[in-house]
Parts: C-alpha cells; structure tokens; sequence
C-alpha cells in the first residue's frame, strides 16, 4: 500500500470531481494589485494590521490591511471587568519582535518539559537572517501579533505568505493542480508552520495570561480575515499540537491528519535496556547492524554547544548539499543558517558525526527541546559509503542520546517505514486548512473524511508491524480519535 504521503503527491479524482465550476479568475501575485485588492476586502472581525516600516519592505506594505482593534468578550471569571482591548498586527520579520517577547509567548516557563525549541526566536530569526525562509525564496514572512492594551505582546504566529507549497511536508500539490484546472489560482497562500521542519508544536502561541483562550480566538478570526483581505486561495496550520488542532476544528478550519515514527523511552537505563524489549529477531539484527560501524573503522561523536566549531558548520554544510543535490534536488538551507544556528541556540544543537582516519564523513543534525530530542537533517560526503552508517547516526546515536539525557522521546523527522523496526513507531500528524472559495472547502472536506480513514488504517497496519513484544507493543499502541 502507498504511503498517504506519497498518494497525495497526485491529483485527487475526488477533490477534482466534486469541485464547483465558479467562473474562472485569475490573479497575480503582485504588489501592484494586492493594494486595490485589500482596499475593496471585508472584515467581519475587527482586528490591527499596521504598516511595515523599512525601504526593504516597501512593496510588503501593499500587502497590509489598514489598522483596526479588536474587543475580547472577557473569561467567565472577569464577565463584571471592564472589556479587553486587543490589537493585532502584522510584521514582516521576527527581527521587528523583540526576542524576550516572542519567547514569552512560544516558551511555557511553568513547564519547561513543553519546549520546542524551533519555535524559539533564536531559530526563526536564523531561517530569515541567513536568506532561507524570505521573500525571495518564496516563503514571506507575516508574523501576526497581538498586544494588550499596554503595548504587552500576548500572542503570536509564525505565518509566510508563499508562492509554492516546497518546504512543508504536508503535501497539496493535488489541490493545487484541482485549483489550476478549474482556472483558479492556488498561490499565494498563508501557511503557519516553522519553514522546512515537519515538527508538532503550538502554531498560535500565547503569553500565560487567564484570558488566553479569548487571545486565541481573536488571532484565529484575524488569520482567516487576513486571507480574505489579501484574496489568497487558503490558509493552512501545519503540524499544530493535538489541542489545538481540535481547538480549530471548532473554528471552521478543515481537519488531516498524517504519520511520522517516534521512538519513546521506557525509562531504559541503555541502549541494551531498549533492546529487552525488542523481539529476539529485531534485536539481534540491530546489534549486527551497530557491530559494522567500529568494524569499518568508524567512530561515532555526540557533539554539542561550544564543541560545534565553526569548521564543523563548513562540512556538514557539505553533507546538507550532497544529500539535496542528489535526492531532494533543492537546499532550503543556506550555509549561514547553519552557522547562526549554533551561535544562536547553543547546546540546544547536537551534532552527530562520523570519523574515519580522522576525517568527517557524515553528520546528523538534531535540536534538543524539553522532553525530546529532534532529528532533522542527515548528510555525508559525496564519496563516503559505509552500510548502516544512516541508521546508526540517525536512529541509534540518537536513542543512546535521549536515553542519557533523560528525553521521553526521539522524533526522526518525516516519511521513512523503515524506521519501524529500529524502533520507531507511527504516530499521528496534525493540519488545519481554510478555504476561502466555499466550493472548493466542501469538496476537500469531503475528499479528506476518506483520507483519513486511510491513514488511521495505515497507522495501525505499521503499528502492528514493530519490532517490540506484544505486551509492549500494545501499550505503546496509538490513541485515534474516531470522531476524527
């Protein structure tokens, strides 16, 4: 059976053939005519968007609906208070929000477990410094903000207006093409996310304030009015957490799910801890698979923090662009933005290498947050060929890491069945999409009710599949939500 996430690479015949016939339109992305576009939009919801500042961000500014604010009706428990004003904006960069307040919202001081580190500012900020997630490459920052009535920054979302769905992991080329045939424009689009990093975390991020719910309400209804002013086809949250993607549902958004394999400690105490609760096959194919390594005349490294030098930003670089140049066919990533990285997020960034006669031959990438350790891209030299060296780098060094670090899970990025019998088992993906031609909303709506069907089989097929006892594997069955 076809992955979900290679099915949906291809047109759909059920979004294409219940699609409405409305009369074609096309619009340009354009500065010229997104000013009169969003001069004739509706608001229903009163809500600020203000000018960017900058001769850099001169023709974004057309982009920009005039200001207006927006009142919050109060928490049951402040119904007697005076009404909440809120005012919610727009900005061009992250640099434009000072770190502390950005941090304030996406950070959660009272439980440090829930860090994500790829929403901190440190690493946003590093996409847009180094040129990978910007205009130019079609990915233009729109950040929305809101403020209380003191100026206090309350919440934010990380948002880009793009010109292509590249850099997602959740594929709608199909619905693109279903647009396109209908003579409709699919782009630009608004998409929620951090760029190129298909990790699970909050989208709408909001200060700890007892009227939080009321905040992510207003930046919910102003993100859908921001679609509407700028007469772009849809606005798409991808890979929000759980609660937010039922918090979403209830907003209107349509609701996907998809798959990625996460490894979760058991409170081993080793990596042969880990290994007890394999089936005896699996196990013994895993140790064969680590034996080679050494035998090879490789030596594995767990770098972190200070023990990043710049000249290891240089060669994995190298790795990064063999990987893209011959399998992705595109680098994302600039080198700079490897370099800011680990000055910015310091031993929040470990470096996976692989040495042999006391030259790096391959790395692995992975960003430690709260509880989890993430794994994000992987790389070697255009000659180096070592069997299993991708496993160990990627999946065992990477266990053996959460394991010492006290980590509850390891999360090994998108796609990729064969992770599951090195450990890694399905777990459920999460996006919201909004459709502002309503034909086309109930069309996908209908097209994803069968898609999700599909993946909840999948899921459990692979699920049953592991490499784990039964008794285990069943406690590590997943949770799907029927009313889904």
């Amino acid at each position: 059976m076809a992955s979900p996430a290679v099915a949906m690479r291809r047109p759909s015949p059920t979004v294409i053939a219940s699609a409405p016939r409305p009369r074609p339109r096309r619009h340009e992305y354009s500065p010229s005519n997104m000013g009169s576009l969003c001069s004739a939009s509706r608001l229903k919801v009163t809500a600020l968007f203000g000018w960017i500042k900058g001769d850099r961000y001169s023709r974004t500014r057309e982009l920009i609906p005039s200001a207006e604010s927006y009142t919050l009706t109060g928490s049951d428990s402040e119904v007697e208070m005076k009404p909440r004003e809120v005012s919610i904006s727009v900005v061009s960069s992250i640099m434009d929000i000072p770190p502390a307040d950005w941090d304030a919202c996406a950070i959660d001081s009272a439980e440090p477990e829930n860090l994500n580190p790829f929403l901190t500012h440190a690493f946003l900020s590093s996409l847009e410094e180094s040129g990978s997630a910007v205009k130019e490459t079609g990915w233009l920052p729109l950040h929305v903000v809101a403020r209380d009535e003191n100026e206090n920054i309350i919440g934010v979302v990380p948002l880009y207006l793009k010109s292509h769905s590249r850099g997602e992991f959740v594929f709608d080329q199909s619905w693109a093409e279903a647009f396109h045939s209908y003579g409709l424009e699919y782009y630009p689009k608004l998409q929620s996310c951090v760029p190129f990093t298909p990790v699970t975390g909050q989208r709408i991020l909001l200060r700890d304030t007892s009227y939080r719910n009321q905040v992510f309400d207003a930046l919910v209804k102003a993100l859908k009015n921001l679609a509407t002013k700028l007469n772009v086809s849809s606005l798409h949250i991808t890979f929000p957490t759980e609660g937010q993607f039922s918090k979403l549902k209830d907003s209107g958004l349509l609701q996907r799910i998809g798959l990625q394999y996460h490894w979760r400690n058991r409170n081993y105490k080793s990596f042969d801890d880990f290994l007890m609760d394999l089936k005896q096959p699996k196990r013994k194919n895993i140790r064969q698979e680590r034996k080679k390594i050494p035998a090879q005349n490789l030596k594995m490294k767990r770098l972190r923090g200070d023990e990043i030098k710049s000249s290891h930003w240089d060669t994995f670089y190298k790795f990064y662009r063999n990987t893209t140049d011959n399998h992705w066919g595109r680098p994302y990533l600039t080198r700079d933005f490897f370099h800011l990285l680990g000055e910015k997020m310091g031993d929040k960034v470990m470096l996976i290498v692989a040495e042999h006669d006391d030259k790096l031959v391959a790395g692995a990438l992975n960003l430690i947050g709260g509880d989890t350790l993430y794994g994000r891209l992987w790389g070697c030299l255009p000659d180096a060929y070592f069997p299993n060296l991708h496993f160990e780098a990627c999946y065992y060094q990477a266990i053996e890491a959460a394991i010492e670090l006290n980590l509850s899970k390891v999360e090994a990025g998108a796609q990729g069945e064969h992770k599951i019998q090195r450990g890694y088992l399905p777990v459920t993906t999460y996006s919201c999409h909004y459709f502002i031609e309503p034909g086309f909303a109930t069309a996908i709506g209908n097209f994803l009710v069968h898609e999700t069907a599909q993946v909840k089989h999948v899921i459990n097929v692979l699920h049953d599949s592991g490499p784990y006892k039964e008794d285990i594997l069943k406690e590590l069955a997943p949770q799907l939500d029927d009313k889904m």
